[in-house]
């Protein structure tokens, strides 16, 4: 990849990767959470109150990863960028592509199976939203390895 020297001034290097890791960290203790116990437990929910159940599940969901979702992002992107920052090229783009996984898997699977929800519990889509969510899971805790990775490398 290519340093865009300037970009970033190295006095800012190590916070920005622990920055990074940070993101990413939250969104592993997030979706290791969702894994093993949110969406397991969607399975105990009424089948008259689980529409409602659902339906906060989504607009809640948003309010918690949106943030940290977007700082991963933008952090992944940058350190793509300029590999000034860390100093491993091939480390930073396998932490992008890492990331891409984590957001097509969530816009092919895990979005059309929550809309799919909203309508009322079925155990098959159920089944399919947490079978397909381990791609996430594995996805996201080698992004964290990634992330420590960059950091550890340039301290």
């Amino acid at each position: 990849m290519f340093a865009y020297p300037g970009l970033v001034a190295g006095s800012w290097h190590l916070p920005i990767l622990a920055l990074h890791l940070s993101a990413t960290s939250i969104m592993v203790g997030v979706i290791c959470f969702v894994q093993h116990v949110h969406y397991p437990l969607k399975s105990f929910v009424g089948k008259e109150q689980f529409a409602e159940y659902q339906t906060q599940h989504v607009n809640r969901t948003g309010h918690v990863v949106g943030l940290p979702m977007v700082v991963e992002a933008a952090l992944a992107l940058l350190l793509v960028v300029d590999t000034g920052i860390h100093g491993q090229p091939l480390l930073a783009l396998a932490g992008l592509f890492l990331l891409v996984g984590v957001w097509l898997c969530t816009a092919v699977f895990q979005v059309p199976e929550h809309q799919r929800l909203l309508s009322g519990y079925d155990p098959k889509r159920h089944h399919r939203l947490v079978a397909t969510n381990w791609i996430r899971t594995v996805l996201w805790m080698a992004r964290a390895g990634v992330a420590v990775a960059l950091l550890v490398g340039r301290s």
